[in-house]
């Protein structure tokens, strides 16, 4: 696999925002998870990113998480900080905030709602960098977004020195690829794979690590597997790897159409959790349903034959 100078790669899961039985952030359950994943050996926390519900929180509850966060770190790992909004300023002010608030680089998605093309995305982050003086990173999610960021515009900013690398969620195992063999010659260029079950083959192509909601779970399994991959031990990632898409069918407990997709994904890591006695409840953000306890008996099943209680 690749090896950087950067500061920024191996293992930095999306952070899971937990909430009280009546919907407030539940402070000391972010504070154990925040505890849980470095003591599984994470080499870096995304906070407010997909997984960790950012499109839900309020602005005061997004500054709660990240200063929580930031708080228990102490600086131990680098801390990066989802800018999540719909037009450029709105991201810029938000790039701002975060920055002020300890985050040591900016997750950039490009503008939703609003319909741009690649000309108006490659000013979106050129805007944004110029506003922050820490190293900022394309998210690539057009699943949310619904546009995919062109391979030669992530390229061309990267050489540009406007972004930093990618967390790519595109769930496109060909763009994916085309990027890294593409920007293998950037310095310091990182390319995250957001995809939880082919994170040995992204390594393997050269990638510089993995952003896994599933991390939230078990940091450690994936932290085994990229120190396999860093070690050129492949068969022992590979089978690292499988016992993780194992654990990844959790997300497929929920009954078909009785949640959201968001809520089925996000729900079965909080429930995960729950059971694991890292969070206090499974609660999501409104409208968001919490998963019964049918489908938490059948995350438990997941959890008991992988190992993790």
């Amino acid at each position: 696999m690749t090896t950087v100078a950067s500061r920024f790669q191996g293992v930095i899961p999306p952070v899971v925002t937990p909430r009280t039985s009546d919907g407030a952030i539940d402070v000391p359950s972010l504070e154990n998870v925040t505890r849980h994943l470095l003591d599984g050996g994470v080499t870096g926390l995304f906070v407010n990113g997909s997984s960790g519900e950012v499109t839900h929180l309020t602005n005061d509850e997004r500054d709660t998480v990240l200063r929580t966060i930031v708080g228990v770190n102490a600086g131990q790992v680098p801390v990066l900080a989802g800018a999540v909004e719909q037009t450029t300023n709105r991201v810029v002010e938000e790039a701002a905030r975060a920055v002020s608030l300890g985050a040591d680089g900016i997750v950039a998605t490009s503008q939703y709602y609003a319909i741009s093309n690649a000309e108006e995305n490659g000013r979106h982050f050129r805007a944004v960098a110029a506003s922050v003086d820490v190293p900022v990173f394309a998210y690539d999610v057009p699943v949310r977004t619904h546009f995919k960021l062109p391979t030669d515009l992530l390229v061309e900013l990267g050489r540009e020195g406007v972004i930093a690398g990618v967390k790519d969620s595109s769930g496109d195992d060909v763009s994916f690829r085309q990027l890294v063999i593409a920007a293998k010659e950037i310095p310091n260029f990182d390319i995250f794979t957001g995809h939880e079950v082919v994170v040995d083959g992204a390594l393997l192509g050269g990638a510089q690590g993995v952003v896994p909601g599933l991390g939230n779970v078990d940091p450690a399994g994936y932290r085994r597997l990229y120190d396999a991959a860093v070690a050129g031990d492949w068969a022992k990632a590979a089978a690292e790897q499988d016992r993780l898409a194992d654990v990844f069918n959790i997300v497929y407990t929920p009954k078909a159409g009785r949640v959201s997709g968001n809520a089925a994904g996000l729900g079965a890591f909080k429930t995960a959790m729950m059971l694991m006695g890292i969070i206090k409840t499974n609660v999501m953000s409104v409208p968001m349903l919490a998963l019964d306890e049918d489908e938490t008996e059948a995350i438990k099943a997941v959890l008991a034959r992988t190992g993790l209680i």
